[in-house]
Formats: structure tokens, C-alpha cells, sequence
């Protein structure tokens, strides 16, 4: 579908119901694109408390508009504080101090680890990706993890061609055993549905679907036999107030550009 007869696009479904993830007052460590429409989605309409940190070092940035980068100026003169890389990461992000961390991925598993890195090989790929960044640390310590993406069995895949940050590695335990103090990936959105992990062996399990998509196409694009759980929901269809913002936060972003 597209924007011309106001119908919501597939990503801006899964915009929206990752901004209705976000409560009032928490703390979110914001990337770009997804993540940063969805942060600042909240912030506008449910969420005014949410305290958004770019990992430039922006602290409780408040932009005008969507930023173009995490380097955007906007985000400097908007911010309540500016703190260095080493600074955001140790005290920020490794003590714990984020509450809702944001990450896409290329490739998913179905326990939530994900890959940023290469696709096929390390040594001779046949893409290599933007790589980790501060992925592996978002992933490790913040205290839920939201994960976008779209869903097809080139990203959800049996196994990954690298693991770049662990979601819930083999399953229960080793995150663990590997120290993580955060809860993990909490929710995987998508432009099908929802994913959350099964309480016990944290396998990514189906929990709602968006308006006009049918279980089977979901499995369909899945590299796992994906399961569902018995309580399938599906999620409200974006309001107009949602999909009125957004489309004018962004219309922002492409007059700034």
C-alpha cells in the first residue's frame, strides 16, 4: 500500500506499533531511521516524558524534526547534555541506565540473535554490512531490547551467517552466563506482526499480527517453523492522530534534506 490513498505503508505499521512500545518516562537509547521515528513518535503523542540519548552523546534530545544522522545538529542544540562515545557507553549504556534499546538487523535467529556484520562468510562475503557499532553493548546491558525489522526468510534465518550482538544466544542461561545484566530482546516488530520470546526457552514465538496479514504468510517468510502462540492477537490498525504525525515528521526530514 502506499501513502496516496492514505492507507498506512507496511513500514509505517511497524513504526507505530514500535512507538506504542514505549511508556511514559523511560529512557530510550535511539538509533536512525525505525527506531528514531518510532522514539520520537512516542515522545509526541503517549510518551512526552521519554528521555531520548543518541549514541553520539546527545542526553534528553528533544528534536524539531527527524534527525538526518545521530550526528545531526539538531539533536546538540536540543540535548540537555552532549557526552563523549566513552562516556555514553560506559556510564550510560554498560551501568544499565537504558531502559529501552533499539536495534535492526540483517539476519535474525529464533533466539533473537542478530547479525549486522557480513552475509555469507567473514572472509569472502557477498555483502558486508555496516558492522556492530555499539550493537553488541545495546544488547547486552539495556534493559529491554526492541528489534525492527522486516520479516522475510532472507532475514529470519535458521542459522546466521554471523553473530554480531546475542539476543538469547542457544537459549535460557546464556545470557547469563555471559554476565548480561539486561533482559534482552523483549520484542521483535515487524512489517507482519510481533514477536516475543517464549518465557521458558526464549524461541521468538508469534504474538499478534497487523491488519490484513494471514498467519501463513508469516510463516511463509520465517526460516524456522515459527510458532504461534494460542492467544494470536491482531494489532490496532494505525489512528490517524499515529499516522498523521509521522507522515509529517517526515515530510520534515525531506525539506531539512
Amino acid at each position: 500500500m502506499s501513502e496516496d490513498n492514505g492507507a498506512p505503508t507496511p513500514e509505517e505499521t511497524m513504526t507505530i506499533a514500535a512507538a506504542r512500545q514505549v511508556k511514559d518516562g523511560q529512557v530510550l537509547l535511539v538509533g536512525v531511521r525505525r527506531a528514531d521515528a518510532a522514539a520520537n513518535l512516542a515522545r509526541r503523542l503517549h510518551a512526552p516524558r521519554a528521555v531520548l540519548v543518541y549514541e553520539s552523546g546527545a542526553i534528553e534530545a528533544k528534536p524539531l524534526r527527524l534527525p538526518l544522522s545521530i550526528g545531526d545538529d539538531d539533536l546538540a542544540e536540543t540535548a540537555a547534555e552532549l557526552v563523549s562515545v566513552p562516556e555514553m557507553f560506559n556510564y550510560w549504556v554498560g551501568a544499565g541506565r537504558i531502559d529501552v534499546g533499539f536495534l535492526g538487523a540483517a539476519q535474525l535467529d529464533r533466539h533473537a540473535n542478530i547479525n549486522t556484520t557480513v552475509i555469507g562468510p567473514y572472509d569472502h562475503p557477498k555483502v558486508r554490512l555496516p558492522g556492530a557499532g555499539g550493537a553488541p553493548e545495546i544488547a547486552a546491558s539495556s534493559r529491554e531490547v526492541i528489534v525492527l525489522l522486516r520479516q522475510s526468510k532472507r532475514s529470519f534465518v535458521e542459522k546466521l551467517d554471523f553473530t554480531t550482538s546475542i539476543g538469547f544466544g542457544s537459549g535460557p542461561g546464556d545470557r547469563e552466563r555471559l554476565g548480561f545484566s539486561g533482559a534482552g530482546p523483549t520484542v521483535v516488530i515487524t512489517d507482519l506482526g510481533i514477536l516475543r520470546p517464549n518465557p521458558d526457552d526464549r524461541e521468538l514465538e508469534l504474538v499478534a499480527i497487523h491488519p490484513g496479514i494471514e498467519v501463513d504468510a508469516v510463516r511463509e517468510a520465517t526460516g524456522w517453523p515459527l510458532r504461534v502462540r494460542d492467544d494470536l492477537e491482531t494489532t490496532d490498525p494505525p489512528s490517524e492522530q499515529e499516522l498523521g504525525t509521522l507522515r509529517e515528521m517526515r515530510a520534515a526530514v525531506k525539506s531539512a534534506a
